[in-house]
């Protein structure tokens, strides 16, 4: 009501101030007075009770009674007077300041309640003792706030509850504020105690090993605490809150890593300690002789029966990964999964980015490095060299995919709309896909690949071309001249495969035989057609481009030679000749009969259109490819 009369009445705004400014007084005295008699009152009941530290040393405590449990009749109605009254009040006052915020456009989602935080208050003075001994054992500090908050769970649910319903606090659990609260109290104490110290020493660099153990210690337990606390409330977490505000608001209460939400620096330090000490796990790791190895559990047999390839790839073993990928994305996942209770959105993004991508990107850096280690040449190719960068190959699509995977999922789909929103990575230059999280990695991965797979199939294709030089110079500088009739040719014995030919061939067939053993499947289908569609253009080409005779007994040799070359790629696929297409279409022109040479002739005379080629069954020779051949078309042959 109040919020409508000020837009719609404008002018009654200072009425409006001026109401506010006395119910802030009166509410300034009333308030104090309040939780002054409740306080007492916690007082005589008992509150807070003694613990019994029989078993403190040693980081454990005995059975506390509850006085929230154990008070009964007067003293029973007196408190639930006093806690309704008190919970009346704080919602008066939030009605308040919701409306406050209203005019304001921005929503607030509180948890708390004074009367919960009355009962946290005295604990706090009462444990700080114990706490300011065990600074040095955070252990202890965490199990006994853990078990306070356990205890008196259930009389704080079966108690007050009833209370809270009775009160008409809606959205409200009990529950939730107790936890919350404890949460709060350990918050307070770590960052006036504990995490300053820390960051202090951080500069030391004597110190800095010693505060860098005792950091990550630290970050293991609350992150082991707040998960602890995630279960006490896992029956009704939520229950409570839309689904909009249920993680900013309830994570915001129940999480220790807030503090680093109102501390950047604090959060850089962190980060930076996370990143190195995966760096080392990764370094450890890779002095492994192990880290590269690879358990394939498909092992083909090249020269029989195939076992069929599963395209859709989904484990390490799939892609033929090295055992390093699996260790990278582990530490990883470690890094991503140690900040999930960082409330804020962005903290946790950015320190995501700082930890994770970061360590990614060094990663990166070790692939490249063991690639260029392998010192692949055509020159002189070695089966290692090729069994290296396969490896780092499959490893970087296996990365790519599961990086892949972790940005569809819901919590950095979230993060990414948050950096869009708050505009981050468009002020840092970033140019990445706005739903991807990790969208400059997988790009870079997929670069990595598509490059080292381009250099494997130039190694492949040079080197090819560097064996067959002989037989090319041979084809293209036919001089001796021999007539031959029709019947003679037929008469011919089938020509074996050119000598010149055979150990292009052989090598060719050694080293397919290494990658189809070591390259993820997906990539080696690529590959070995890459591979045939290189030979196809460059044998075409090279054979063409010289002065060639096709003699009869010539073109039975060609054929022979490429009905090899064929061979080679029998064991991918049932028909290879379709991998050379233009191989295909010269055997094809060179056997055909006069008549057909005649008639393609006549058809080629008056229409030099390409698409008359493709009538003819010739889409892949170009019109002066075909007029070539057909002139050099003389039966004669070359020894």
């Amino acid at each position: 009501c109040w919020v409508n009369l000020e837009k719609c009445q404008p002018q009654w705004q200072h009425l409006v101030q001026a109401v506010d400014t006395r119910v802030d007084r009166t509410l300034s005295v009333l308030r104090p007075e309040v939780i002054s008699e409740h306080r007492v009152l916690l007082a005589s009941l008992g509150w807070p009770p003694k613990l019994i530290t029989s078993k403190v040393g040693n980081g454990g405590i005995s059975g506390i009674p509850n006085p929230l449990i154990l008070m009964h009749g007067d003293k029973r109605r007196s408190y639930s007077q006093s806690f309704q009254v008190l919970c009346s009040l704080q919602q008066f006052q939030a009605r308040r300041e919701l409306r406050k915020l209203k005019m304001l456009g921005k929503k607030e989602c509180e948890i708390g309640l004074w009367a919960i935080d009355e009962l946290v208050s005295p604990i706090a003075s009462q444990v700080e003792y114990h706490f300011l001994k065990w600074v040095d054992q955070p252990e202890f500090i965490f199990a006994l706030v853990y078990r306070l908050t356990r205890d008196f769970l259930v009389g704080v649910s079966e108690v007050l509850q009833p209370l809270i319903d009775r009160a008409r606090l809606l959205s409200c659990s009990a529950r939730e504020a107790w936890v919350s609260a404890m949460v709060h109290m350990l918050c307070m104490f770590l960052e006036k105690r504990v995490f300053p110290a820390l960051a202090e020493r951080y500069k030391d660099k004597e110190m800095k090993l010693e505060v860098i153990s005792s950091w990550l210690h630290l970050a293991d337990l609350i992150v082991a605490f707040d998960k602890q606390m995630q279960s006490l409330l896992s029956s009704e977490a939520g229950l409570f809150l839309p689904d909009s505000e249920r993680f900013e608001g309830l994570s915001q209460g129940i999480s220790i890593l807030i503090i680093f939400c109102n501390k950047p620096d604090w959060l850089k330090i962190w980060a930076k300690i996370e990143f190195k000490s995966a760096w080392r796990k990764l370094k450890a790791e890779l002095k492994d002789a192990r880290a590269w190895l690879t358990n394939t559990k498909h092992r083909v047999d090249f020269n029989g029966s195939t076992e069929s390839e599963k395209f859709l790839l989904s484990t390490r073993e799939d892609y033929k990964a090295p055992l390093i990928a699996d260790s990278v994305l582990k530490i990883a996942w470690e890094m991503v999964d140690r900040c999930q209770t960082l409330p804020a959105i962005l903290v946790r993004a950015k320190f995501i980015r700082s930890t994770v991508i970061r360590f990614l990107w060094s990663f990166f850096n070790v692939l490249l490095l063991h690639c260029k280690n392998a010192e692949l040449s055509f020159n002189d190719p070695d089966d290692d060299a090729f069994v290296k960068v396969c490896g780092s190959i499959n490893a970087a699509v296996y990365v790519e995919s599961k990086l892949q995977e972790w940005s569809d999922d819901a919590r950095f789909l979230m993060m990414r709309i948050a950096e869009n929103d708050s505009n981050i990575q468009k002020r840092n230059g970033g140019t990445t896909d706005d739903c991807c999280f990790f969208g400059e990695e997988i790009k870079s991965l997929a670069e990595f690949e598509t490059n080292w797979l381009t250099e494997i199939l130039a190694v492949l294709l040079r080197q090819f071309e560097a064996l067959i030089g002989t037989y090319i110079h041979k084809r293209k500088h036919c001089k001796q001249e021999q007539n031959l009739t029709t019947s003679e040719v037929s008469a011919a014995l089938e020509p074996s495969v050119s000598d010149d030919i055979v150990e292009a061939l052989d090598t060719l067939r050694s080293q397919l035989k290494v990658l189809q053993a070591n390259l993820n499947p997906k990539d080696f289908l690529d590959m070995w057609r890459s591979v045939a569609d290189g030979l196809d253009h460059f044998i075409t080409t090279s054979i063409l481009t010289g002065d060639v005779r096709f003699s009869s007994r010539g073109i039975r040799q060609f054929e022979a030679d490429m009905q090899a070359l064929f061979l080679v790629f029998q064991p991918f696929c049932a028909c290879p000749e379709a991998f050379f297409p233009t191989i295909g279409e010269t055997l094809k022109l060179l056997t055909m009969n006069e008549e057909g040479i005649k008639h393609l002739q006549i058809a080629l005379s008056g229409n030099k259109n390409e698409k008359c080629l493709k009538l003819f069954g010739f889409p892949h020779l170009s019109f002066d490819q075909v007029a070539k051949i057909l002139k050099n078309m003389k039966f004669e042959d070359c020894s």
